[in-house]
């Protein structure tokens, strides 16, 4: 079971970027998919998730507006596309899958390798 995250790198302000996460393994297509981040010296923390239809999608308030997921269930992967960057958006960024939608990381059976996004001011 694997979780492969690309697409993250150095950003100025105000740019964007878009996350990729390709699963692989099992049968995901039934999981709710998403994203999480940790910046240096602070805890990990929610970003979005989207059900597995991808009817119904989920954003941490601080990306609201700014970060929209998306998901190919026939390719088995999820996008972050992640707008208007800024600063506080650095961090490692892992994507997780999990079959209940949640908040906290234990909901999420899981994990891939993370990706480095750095948002320069």
């Amino acid at each position: 079971v694997q979780l492969q995250a690309s697409g993250g790198g150095l950003v100025q302000a105000g740019d964007s970027l878009r996350l990729s996460c390709a699963a692989s393994g099992r049968t995901f297509s039934y999981y709710f998919l998403g994203w999480f981040r940790q910046a240096p010296g602070k805890e990990r923390e929610f970003v979005a998730a989207i059900s597995w239809s991808g009817n119904a999608s989920y954003y941490a308030d601080s990306v609201k507006g700014r970060f929209t997921l998306s998901r190919d269930n026939a390719k088995i992967t999820v996008y972050l596309q992640m707008n208007s960057l800024k600063p506080v958006d650095t961090g490692v960024y892992y994507c997780v899958a999990g079959n209940s939608m949640g908040y906290t990381i234990n909901h999420y059976n899981y994990w891939g390798q993370g990706t480095q996004v750095t948002v320069s001011s």
